[in-house]
């Protein structure tokens, strides 16, 4: 058992005549991941990338092709109108890569999506790996092993470090889950917290975090009170100057919450195992 996505999950690309989409739908497919068709506005009937059938609808993709997932990979202007068609079509795993979403376009889509029941990762996000089952984003798929291990994180990059680390030392993964690192997302960490607990191959679960924001401390809350399972934890920044924005719009300091100090004694005080440095992590999965 995984979360998420796995060999059934039926995906479509939407973009996939874009740059953006026809790369990571080239990578997905040679990943193994389950990729059935695209989407691309006035290009319907023609073939993509790998003889992959493009619709003019995601309506008509999923009519066709009983799509139940979709990578969102077009402009940032176009995404949210590409999220309302996915859901009203009745996909219910929505992977948006796309980085500069209106944060007010998201926080108005989180209404309709407690609504439907549809499950969105990001935006600007790097998206979900099942290792040797499907990738559904853009995880490179070599840094993966199966194992037993859940992977959740902000960082793209941070956790592509700390996973490929782990692989070579025999660590596997169930599933990695990057939520993305602007300050409103789909899915937090709770919520995937949450669907590690109950997914019964998963034994432990590594939370990736950085400064900015609440969310870290939401999954402390979530870890003293529901967790189960042994939580490791990695937080960077602990060097980041308040005020000074680090890479993207959540890794940035506005008040004492929200350095990594005061995550990392969040997540001890609620009873995870927080890691000083990336290498350190091996050694406390271990």
């Amino acid at each position: 058992m995984t979360i998420l996505v796995n060999k059934q999950t039926r995906v479509i690309v939407q973009g996939i005549t874009g740059r953006e989409g026809s790369f990571y739908t080239e990578q997905m497919i040679a990943y193994g991941t389950n990729v059935v068709g695209g989407v691309t506005p006035s290009k319907g009937g023609e073939w993509g990338v790998r003889g992959r059938p493009i619709f003019d609808s995601v309506r008509k993709a999923v009519e066709t092709t009983e799509a139940n997932a979709s990578l969102i990979a077009v402009t940032a202007p176009h995404a949210i109108d590409a999220i309302y068609e996915a859901i009203d079509a009745g996909i219910r795993l929505i992977v948006c890569i796309t980085e500069g979403v209106p944060m007010l376009d998201i926080m108005r889509l989180s209404e309709h999506l407690a609504r439907t029941g549809t499950r969105l990762i990001g935006a600007n996000c790097p998206g979900v790996l099942t290792p040797s089952e499907s990738s559904v984003g853009m995880i490179p798929g070599y840094i993966g092993r199966a194992g037993v291990v859940g992977v959740v994180s902000r960082s793209n990059t941070l956790m592509c470090e700390i996973v490929y680390d782990m692989t070579k030392h025999y660590i596997g993964q169930t599933t990695l889950v990057g939520i993305g690192g602007d300050p409103l997302v789909g899915t937090n960490y709770v919520d995937v917290l949450e669907m590690f607990e109950e997914d019964h191959d998963t034994e432990k679960v590594l939370l990736i975090g950085e400064i900015g924001g609440r969310m870290e401390l939401d999954a402390a809350e979530y870890i003293a009170s529901h967790m189960t399972k042994p939580v490791i934890a990695y937080i960077a920044g602990k060097s980041a100057p308040p005020g000074v924005r680090m890479g993207h719009p959540g890794a940035f300091i506005d008040s004492a919450e929200e350095t990594a100090t005061y995550k990392i004694e969040a997540l001890r005080a609620a009873g995870a195992r927080v890691a000083e440095t990336p290498a350190e992590v091996i050694d406390l999965l271990k």
